[in-house]
């Protein structure tokens, strides 16, 4: 079944073998029961080739550590979600793309709320094989098999039950920084079209130094050496977003309520030009 993911989509398994890991350890950020399966045989493989990059034998450490930001960034946007699925009056949930991702099995849920989870029909496949008949979601779930380039996946969408008329919440994980800059531009305008005033969007994304950056080399060349190289960032993702009418907050990994005591680097002030970033873009559409 891997045969039939391509290679952005296999990025998904490195993912999960990475929430695997993480579950693993006794300071761990969150547990995820079900990474192991979803990262299958490949996710440890491809989490190997990262680990050899970024952490060289004999050498002192230049890249950022994978690991340590793969568990923040689960464990904060753990917190956003079950944060926006207290109100009442948020309903909608969409993860796109899904990937592998557990949190409506793994994480307790509000009645009111119905996920969904938009991904190619070779991830969902996947992803259901994978998890097996056991496996139940703990809210109401809805899968939509769409590429999210198709020109109708909003249609897709509102089949399944979505309303564009009532509040949503949008998580964008792991994708912004493996599309081209008019992909970006067109994913966050399609967005906000069926996103109703009040919804929430989070998402995370790199700065643009992050893609040219000599000593970022190591890591880049892995993602490029398996047919998924870095494609945008952008050093504004305030402004990014306000094009779109969402009013968002951009942190860093490392700073107030992005750290949980794990990352391990300094964190620059914006005003320093020239360094890497990665941003957790969270807010509300007016």
């Amino acid at each position: 079944m891997t045969a039939s993911l391509d290679a952005v989509e296999r990025t998904a398994l490195l993912t999960a073998a990475l929430r695997a890991a993480e579950s693993k350890r006794p300071d761990r950020l969150y547990e995820d029961p079900y990474a192991a399966a979803l990262a299958g045989d490949i996710g440890p493989e491809l989490l190997a080739e990262v680990r050899a990059a970024t952490f060289p034998p004999g050498r002192e450490r230049t890249l950022p550590s994978t690991p340590d930001y793969n568990a923040i960034r689960t464990r904060f946007f753990d917190d956003y979600l079950q944060d926006a699925a207290q109100d009442p009056a948020m309903t909608q949930i969409v993860l796109a793309p899904a990937g592998m991702d557990s949190r409506a099995y793994r994480l307790d849920w509000p009645s009111h709320v119905r996920w969904y989870e938009v991904d190619r029909p070779a991830v969902l496949a996947y992803k259901e094989e994978q998890l097996g008949a056991a496996a139940r979601p703990r809210t109401d779930h809805r899968r939509v098999a769409v590429d999210l380039t198709s020109p109708d996946w909003e249609r897709d969408l509102c089949d399944a039950g979505y309303d564009p008329a009532l509040p949503s919440t949008w998580l964008l994980e792991g994708l912004l920084y493996y599309i081209p800059e008019p992909d970006t531009h067109r994913i966050l305008q399609r967005v906000a079209a069926v996103s109703a005033p009040g919804s929430r969007i989070a998402a995370d994304i790199v700065n643009a130094a992050a893609l040219t950056l000599p000593h970022m080399r190591g890591l880049l060349d892995v993602f490029s050496g398996w047919g998924c190289p870095w494609l945008f960032g952008s050093d504004e993702p305030e402004e990014l977003f306000a094009r779109y009418g969402f009013d968002v907050r951009a942190v860093q990994p490392g700073e107030e309520g992005a750290d949980f005591g794990r990352w391990p680097d300094p964190v620059p002030p914006r005003s320093v030009r020239d360094v890497r970033r990665v941003f957790f873009v969270h807010g509300r559409r007016s």
